[in-house]
């Protein structure tokens, strides 16, 4: 057995090794967007009827009017970290679990197993839909909850100038 046929035999099965769990990964991004999606419903609601929540910066800082302003941002970052995270890692899982079933893919091809060739693509092209919806969907919660942290901060800001004013 030659160097050459060895060392592509070996990435070969390495890549093997890696499928299912990728694939499991892949699942546990998709579930874990649907469940960032309940979450910002949840605090999307909160929001539309006044009510303050765990996740407003705003119920922070009443709780802790000492915060500055670096502290609400930094906590606002931390809460949107994992769903940034998983924003930008599950569409490189999902291109990783449509590679890795190409290559049996094309060599039940060539040899003519249209069915078996089929099964991996299959496989293949269900793990990068289900990425990309995962990915699209935290994308979303990600930016507009971005966008309510900023609004609070600056309401914030206002409560503290109208302090310093009526002081």
């Amino acid at each position: 057995m030659s160097l050459q046929l060895l060392v592509e035999t070996a990435l070969y099965q390495a890549s093997q090794l890696f499928m299912l769990p990728i694939l499991l990964a892949v699942i546990l991004l998709f579930v874990y967007a649907f469940y960032a999606v309940g979450v910002f419903v949840w605090q999307r609601r909160q929001r539309h009827q006044g009510l303050e929540g765990a996740f407003d910066l705003l119920y922070s800082w009443q709780k802790n009017p000492a915060m500055s302003n670096i502290e609400l941002e930094t906590q606002a970052f931390k809460r949107l970290e994992i769903p940034r995270i998983v924003t930008r890692v599950t569409p490189m899982l999902g291109l990783v679990a449509t590679m890795i079933p190409m290559g049996p893919a094309l060599k039940s091809l060539s040899g003519g197993d249209l069915a078996q060739a089929s099964d991996n693509l299959t496989v293949a092209f269900s793990a990068v839909i289900l990425s990309l919806i995962a990915a699209s969907l935290t994308y979303w919660v990600v930016n507009v909850r971005r966008r309510w942290y900023a609004e609070e901060i600056v309401q914030i800001e206002t409560l503290r100038l109208a302090g310093q004013v009526q002081s």
